[in-house]
């Protein structure tokens, strides 16, 4: 049903469209002289968002101000109530038509859209049957709850503020009198492109909706961020009259998604800082073997007074093939520091050998021993990159902590296999685990058990978020009887 929704919201005009061209609705517009300008462009948007509103958040169609105001209209008119169920009908149809049209329909699909489509309509039904007093005195009563909690501002068709709602007041730190009558300008921040409101009023202008996500300034020159959607109004001619602005405070979701790009960029240089650091590993040996075979040819022409040919072209062999093993460590490791596109399906045997042959050296410098068992057959879909990372990542950690702690039969034990269509891989080791104290913390950013101030905190964190961003993806932390023992689940792509 989600991914219905985000298709409804972008295809909002194609639907009204089909809603009001159904031969039904064009009879009643026909029969009651309604104005379709009108239907359309003042009360069809209002009431589609509405519908898409009670799916996400199960609001009420009664505390709707745009249902209420529909329904009087319609009520003026003296439209029957069968009438109205076919009008109602006709919208449900334009759903259903829309479904087939981008290959969503399902029997789950067409059963949730009848259920909010009965929920929406006896709520409709029990509006329509007050008088219009009693209507009018629900729409009073829901103006208020908008007015306290909706950020809503109108303006003229010159953008000149004529009211504004105590919700958009808190939210800027203006009064009401200090807003109205002046440009929606004394709000703009500098940060905002130009380009953006040069689109803005070019869509509003046309008739049409406008939707997007403004930074605005508040009155002490702090910031608000707001998701905004701007809707002409339009008299009984279909002549735009002005513009109706709804806003929801997103502030708290930018500063989230800044603080994540930040985090996302000082993981990028922790990452890149152990890649250095292993390419170093990695070239230790051959570039000694290098320095040896080039000190061997001096030593030779001293020895025997000549370097005959044979023996020349024996070091050169010798020392390409040392710098060919080199330049083949540096494309791994570019190809696998690379941030993936897209999913790849591989067996995650293949994974793990590769994680493991990236840090071969340092496991042999500091005596480690790593043992793998594998007892999964199928193949998986990951971001293939991120989860050679994420392997390392742990690898290193328990190289790190047997190190610090002067492990003795220093050991690293990795299992995959597969269990009720998920994939497991456990990594543990012997380097005596996680303090009670801490552990829950480990996959908070910043927090770092690393004693030498040589850990970032960043690792385990970035670890966590690359496994979740796989579908249903899960690590977790336990404490062993010798060390730590991490266990990743991720699912199986199977048909």
């Amino acid at each position: 049903m989600d991914k219905f929704i985000e298709k409804i919201e972008k295809n909002k005009i194609a639907i009204i469209r089909t809603w009001i061209s159904s031969p039904r609705v064009i009879k009643i517009i026909r029969n009651y002289s309604i104005n379709e300008d009108l239907l359309v462009k003042r009360y069809s948007f209002g009431f589609l968002e509405h519908y898409i509103l009670l799916i996400r958040v199960d609001e009420k169609t009664q505390n709707c101000p745009v249902i209420i105001d529909f329904l009087k209209y319609l009520k003026k008119q003296n439209l029957r109530v069968n009438e109205l169920f076919t009008l109602f009908s006709a919208f449900k149809e334009s759903l259903i038509d829309f479904a087939f049209k981008t290959e969503l329909q399902s029997l789950e699909l067409f059963e949730k859209i009848n259920f909010y489509f009965e929920k929406i309509f006896s709520s409709v039904l029990d509006i329509y049957a007050k008088s219009i007093v009693q209507v009018e005195n629900a729409l009073n009563k829901s103006i208020d709850i908008v007015d306290k909690y909706v950020i809503m501002s109108r303006t003229d068709i010159k953008g000149i503020i004529t009211s504004v709602s105590s919700a958009f007041c808190k939210i800027s730190g203006y009064e009401a009198y200090e807003l109205i009558g002046k440009s929606h300008n004394i709000i703009r921040h500098k940060d905002m492109p130009k380009e953006l409101f040069e689109n803005l009023w070019k869509t509003i202008k046309s008739g049409n909706m406008w939707q997007g996500e403004i930074k605005n300034l508040k009155k002490n020159n702090e910031f608000y961020w707001v998701k905004t959607t701007i809707h002409p109004t339009f008299d009984n001619a279909g002549n735009i009259t002005g513009y109706d602005a709804i806003r929801e405070d997103i502030t708290s979701q930018k500063e989230l998604v800044s603080q994540q790009n930040l985090l996302v960029e000082q993981s990028k240089s922790a990452a890149l800082g152990e890649m250095i650091s292993m390419i170093a590993h990695q070239w230790r040996q051959p570039l000694q073997a290098v320095s040896i075979l080039i000190q061997k040819l001096p030593l030779l022409k001293m020895i025997k007074g000549e370097v005959s040919d044979e023996m020349l072209d024996d070091v050169v062999f010798e020392v390409r093939k040392q710098l060919d093993y080199m330049s083949k460590t540096i494309d791994d490791f570019r190809d696998y520091f690379k941030p993936n596109k897209k999913k790849e399906e591989v067996y995650i045997k293949n994974v793990i050998d590769k994680s493991i042959d990236f840090l071969s050296y340092l496991f042999k410098l500091n005596s480690i021993s790593v043992k793998y068992k594998n007892d999964s057959t199928s193949q998986i879909e990951i971001y293939l990159n991120e989860i050679v990372q994420v392997f390392i990542n742990l690898a290193k950690n328990s190289c790190d902590a047997m190190i610090e702690r002067n492990t003795q039969d220093r050991q690293i034990n990795i299992f995959s296999y597969e269990k009720n269509d998920r994939l497991f891989v456990e990594f543990e080791d012997n380097a005596g685990g996680i303090k009670d104290k801490v552990i829950e913390k480990i996959f908070d950013p910043y927090f770092s058990t690393k004693t030498n101030k040589n850990g970032t905190g960043l690792g385990l964190y970035m670890s966590k978020t690359i496994i979740e961003q796989h579908s249903l993806g899960k690590i977790d932390v336990y404490n062993t009887n010798t060390g730590t023992k991490f266990v990743i689940q991720l699912p199986l792509n199977r048909s």
